[in-house]
């Protein structure tokens, strides 16, 4: 039942993600209060998706682990009813054919290679490699014919010219390896300090309230402005080098570790340089968008924030599941071979960091950019 209603809550996030930053680029086309409006954006989805860290420890201690879906219950209401008086209703004429034409066999055929794929992910410790190299070749062969159908179909779910612009491409590529970083932090962080610190939830999500407070504060209220002043690029760099340094100190979260000198300072690191690079890393992908192609990058934009997360969670806890496993078959001690997973999974995340930085600095560099 879980995964089912799982499934069906990525059915309309999916639906909504696809549209929004579209719809941004339409209502604010102008330089600064697009990149205002984008800033708003990310601060928002930003701080939320930390926040729910604190609250979710809070609701579970409190009330139980139900209530971290009940409490969405009255915000969806809210949201709702908030879209259907304020969104203006933009419905296609009934002739179109828009959703009879729909690339229905696209969509199956991209869900399901990257639902396999993180399965295989998620799964390799516990299976034969001849069993792993057989899935993983059925994951590679749906990922193939998404891309041949892409190809050939009339009205296609991802139109590939999307992707002759440098820009956007980049700035996705980029987006993948970012947004792994910064779920493994979220995540593995979580369990770090629980399973080795000995936090509760409560402590858990109080512990991780500057994150969504600090980036919340920088986007709404200095990254327009710095963006303007020393452009997309330039700040995007800054808040990689940021996450990189961030991860880099995580890496060594030592068993006997200290919220003050071992969590907070990466913590505050990682919230600024994410704060940075974030609306920076949204504006320069939206820009490499024609008018026409703004609600198709859009939904590919998201679609890769989520696509980095779900891959990098899944690599990350697959390998500090495996180093710790492998360290207890040892003898270790339970809470010092945790330790040494996460320290490894934190590392793994610093080299995705540092791979999105490289990536930036070689792909997202133009003449615009530079000056």
């Amino acid at each position: 039942m879980l995964i089912a209603a799982r499934a069906l809550q990525g059915v309309g996030g999916a639906m909504t993600s696809a549209v929004v930053l579209g719809m941004l680029v339409a209502l604010f086309p102008q330089g600064r209060e697009q990149a205002t409006a984008i800033a708003v954006f990310s601060a928002v989805g930003a701080a939320g998706g930390a926040l729910g860290t604190f609250l979710g420890g809070a609701l579970t201690q409190a009330f139980g682990w139900h209530w971290i879906f009940l409490i969405n219950l009255p915000i969806g209401v809210v949201a709702l009813v908030a879209a259907v008086r304020v969104l203006a209703d933009d419905r296609p004429d009934p002739g179109t054919g828009v959703a009879r034409n729909a690339d229905h066999a696209g969509a199956a055929l991209i869900t399901g290679a990257l639902m396999l794929t993180v399965y295989v992910i998620v799964g390799s410790g516990e299976r034969e490699a001849a069993h792993t190299l057989l899935l993983s070749a059925l994951a590679v062969a749906l990922l193939a014919a998404f891309v041949l159908r892409q190809a050939r179909a009339a009205r296609p779910l991802l139109r590939l010219g999307l992707f002759r612009s440098r820009l956007l491409s980049g700035a996705n590529g980029v987006q993948i390896l970012m947004i792994a970083t910064m779920y493994g932090f979220q995540f593995i962080g979580a369990l770090y300090l629980q399973r080795v610190l000995g936090y509760d939830e409560l402590t858990t999500g109080l512990a991780f309230l500057p994150a969504p407070v600090a980036i919340g504060v920088l986007m709404l209220g200095l990254s327009a402005r710095v963006v303007s002043r020393f452009g997309a690029y330039r700040v995007l760099l800054a808040g990689l080098v940021l996450i990189v340094a961030g991860m880099a100190l995580l890496g060594r979260a030592p068993v006997e570790g200290a919220y003050a000198r071992d969590v907070l300072p990466p913590m505050l690191l990682l919230a600024v340089g994410f704060a940075a690079a974030m609306p920076a890393l949204t504006g320069l992908a939206m820009s490499g968008a024609r008018e026409e192609d703004a609600g198709l990058a859009s939904g590919l934009f998201n679609t890769t924030q989520v696509v980095g997360g779900s891959l990098g969670l899944a690599t990350l806890t697959v390998l500090a599941a495996g180093r710790t496993d492998a360290l207890l078959n040892k003898g270790a001690e339970v809470v010092g071979a945790t330790a040494e997973g996460y320290q490894l999974a934190f590392r793994v995340a610093a080299v995705f960091a540092a791979g999105a930085l490289v990536l930036a600095a070689l792909v997202l560099r133009t003449p615009r950019q530079e000056r």
